[in-house]
């Protein structure tokens, strides 16, 4: 690996973790009830999402695989908002 695209995969999850940042800042500027549990659960979501990601980019090479497992780990993401904001399956994870 050269140097020229160690510096591009640093700058991708360096853009992820601005992207993040960024998305947990819209419910305190919508002014959102949520608590400091409410936060560090989407951080974690949001955090462990971006990770499978860069992952995912990094470790598949075509670029149909690329678009296939990063689908599923968003619709991964997808479901398990769902389940924790609506009790989409009625877990005893599920919000109130």
């Amino acid at each position: 690996m050269t140097n020229t695209e160690m510096t591009f995969e640093n700058k991708r999850l360096v853009g992820i973790v601005a992207v993040i940042f960024f998305l947990l800042l819209l419910p305190v500027a919508a002014r959102f009830p949520w608590s400091g549990f409410d936060f560090f659960a989407a951080a974690i979501l949001l955090f462990g999402t971006g990770l499978a990601v860069e992952l995912a980019l990094r470790l598949v090479t075509k670029m149909w695989a690329r678009v296939a497992v990063c689908g599923v780990i968003l619709l991964t993401l997808f479901v398990v908002w769902a389940e924790l904001a609506v009790g989409l399956f009625g877990t005893r994870f599920a919000g109130s």
